[in-house]
């Protein structure tokens, strides 16, 4: 295999990889960090964060799912739609969020540029 191959293998991987470990955290934590953030954000009502998280989780499961079954073009590009939409549901919740020394949503960016560079190398179906 040439380099340039297995490194567009390698950084397909750490996507599937950060969806689906996304989707584990995410359901381990679900009355952790995620209710945490919401409840911050005011929003205190039980049922509307469950499904928030849920949503979130099963959005994260399926993106992470059709990156690992399907790595064509609109799968990366749906991917990057699903990742600005969950960027900009955080930043109107919890703006601080990138100020975090940690980085939740800074880390958005070079995952976006990822699945840029990855969708202009595949094909559409």
């Amino acid at each position: 295999m040439n380099p340039a191959d297995r490194d567009l293998k390698l950084m397909h991987a750490a996507l599937v990889i950060t969806w689906l470990g996304t989707t584990l955290v995410s359901a381990l934590e679900w009355n952790g960090q995620s209710r945490t953030v919401l409840e911050q954000a005011g929003f205190t009502d039980r049922g509307v964060n469950n499904a928030l998280i849920g949503l979130g989780i099963a959005l994260d499961l399926a993106v992470g799912l059709a990156l690992w079954l399907k790595p064509v073009r609109w799968v990366y590009l749906g991917a990057l739609l699903a990742m600005a939409a969950l960027t900009l549901t955080g930043t109107l919740i919890q703006p601080r969020l990138w100020l975090d020394p940690l980085g939740p949503l800074l880390k958005n960016l070079p995952i976006a540029a990822m699945l840029w560079f990855l969708a202009n190398r595949k094909p559409t179906r």
